[in-house]
C-alpha cells in the first residue's frame, strides 16, 4: 500500500467524452485541445487516447513539439502563434500549425524563410478582447496571409467565446453575429465553438469544434453534465486517526473546533500536492463511499476530517478528493475556483496512473 497521492486517469473516459462532443456536433470536425499537459492529465497519453480526433490543439510551440515528437502524424494546431523567429523555425520544422492573432506575428513570417513553409489560421477578436484581429480586418489580413512565401496554406478562421458558459447571457450570439459578417462569405473553415458552445450554443457549431474541459469529464456550466464521464481521479490515504476534546482547535489558526468529543483523520494530502488552501470547512471527501466533511484548514502536505460520519474508518483508508462520483465542479465552487485550476493545479510529486477499463 502507498500513501503518495495518486491521480488516476480513466483513458475510456476520454473516449468517451470525445463521443459525446461527435453527439453534439455530428457534422464538424473536432481539434481536442490538450494544451498545458492535456489540462494536467497528462498530454502524450491524452493524445493517444484521442487518437480519433481530426486535430490537436495546444497553446505553445514548445507542447506542440513536445506533442510531435510522441506523435508523429495528424494535425497539430498552436492557438497563441509564434513569437519569435525561433518559434518559428521549432513550428515549421515539427510541422505544427501556427495561429495569427498580431500584426507582430505577420511580420515575422514576412522575414521568414522557413525549408517548408507553415499551414497558419487566422484569429478574429470578436468580443473577448484578448487575442485576434478586429473583425474588419479579416479580409486584408488574410491576403496578406496568402501573399506570404513562409504560409503554405490559410488553414481557417477562428475566434473565441467570452461568456459561453453563461447560457442566459446574449454576448455568445453577439461575438457569433459579429463572426459571421467577417467570414460568411469565406470559403475558409471557420472555427467558434468551445466545450461550452457545444453543449449549449448550436449555432456556433461551424465547421470546426475545439472541445477543451468537456473532454476531461467537467462541465464548462456550474453544474455537472451527467453525460460527460470524469477522466480524473484525485485518491490519498489516512495517515492518523485521533481521539480530540470538545473545543479542540483543529489546524493552523484553530478556526475550526471540535463541536464535542470526536475522531479527526489526517490525510496524506494538501495544498503541496494541488489540493487548494482555499477549500473551506465542510469540503466533502469520499470515505467508504460516505460524504466526509473537511475540518480546518489545508496543510501543504495533509488535510483533517472529522469522522463523525464515519467512525469505523481505519489508517490506510483511501479518500477521493474528487473525480468518481464526487464531481469536480462541487469542489472547485466550494474553493471558489473552476476545475480547470484544480486539473492543472496537480503538482509533480503526485503520482500518475493510467486505466482503460
Amino acid at each position: 500500500m502507498s500513501f503518495v497521492p495518486t491521480i488516476e486517469i480513466d483513458l475510456s473516459a476520454l473516449r468517451h467524452n470525445l463521443a459525446v462532443v461527435r453527439r453534439h456536433a455530428p457534422a464538424c470536425r473536432v481539434m481536442a485541445v490538450i494544451k498545458a499537459d492535456g489540462y494536467g492529465h497528462g498530454l502524450l497519453e491524452v493524445a493517444r487516447a484521442l487518437e480519433a480526433v481530426d486535430a490537436f490543439a495546444v497553446a505553445r510551440v514548445d507542447e506542440g513539439v513536445l506533442l510531435r515528437r510522441g506523435r508523429p502524424g495528424g494535425r497539430i494546431v498552436v492557438l497563441a502563434g509564434a513569437h519569435d523567429a525561433a518559434e518559428l523555425e521549432a513550428a515549421a520544422d515539427a510541422e505544427l500549425e501556427v495561429v495569427v492573432h498580431h500584426p507582430c506575428q505577420l511580420e515575422l513570417l514576412r522575414a521568414f524563410s522557413p525549408k517548408r513553409p507553415l499551414r497558419c489560421w487566422l484569429k478574429l477578436d470578436t468580443g473577448m478582447h484578448r487575442l485576434g484581429f478586429p473583425p474588419f480586418e479579416c479580409r486584408q489580413r488574410l491576403e496578406e496571409l496568402k501573399a506570404l512565401p513562409a504560409v503554405a496554406e490559410v488553414a481557417g478562421v477562428l475566434t473565441h467565446l467570452a461568456n459561453a458558459d453563461d447560457l442566459g447571457d446574449d454576448y455568445t450570439r453577439v461575438q457569433l453575429e459579429r463572426f459571421e459578417q467577417a467570414t460568411g462569405e469565406l470559403v475558409l473553415p471557420r472555427s467558434v465553438a468551445n466545450s461550452a458552445a457545444i453543449l449549449g450554443w448550436p449555432e456556433t457549431h461551424l465547421d470546426w469544434v475545439r472541445p477543451g474541459i468537456m473532454l476531461y469529464g467537467a462541465s464548462p456550466f456550474a453544474a455537472s453534465r451527467e453525460e460527460l464521464r470524469p477522466a480524473m481521479t484525485f485518491t490519498a490515504r489516512i495517515v492518523s486517526i485521533k481521539e480530540v476534546e470538545k473545543g479542540a482547535p483543529i489546524g493552523y489558526g484553530g478556526d475550526w473546533t471540535a463541536p464535542e468529543r470526536m475522531p479527526v483523520a489526517a490525510v496524506a494530502a494538501g495544498y503541496g500536492d494541488g489540493y487548494p488552501r482555499e477549500m473551506p470547512s465542510g469540503t466533502p471527501v469520499l470515505l467508504r463511499g460516505r460524504r466526509v466533511p473537511l475540518a480546518g484548514r489545508v496543510s501543504m502536505d495533509t488535510l483533517t476530517l472529522d469522522l463523525r460520519t464515519c467512525p469505523e474508518a481505519q489508517v490506510g483508508d483511501e479518500v477521493v478528493l474528487w473525480g468518481r462520483d464526487l464531481p469536480a465542479e462541487e469542489i472547485a465552487r466550494a474553493a471558489g475556483t473552476i476545475p480547470y485550476t484544480l486539473f492543472c493545479g496537480i503538482t509533480g510529486r503526485v503520482r500518475r496512473s493510467y486505466v482503460d477499463p
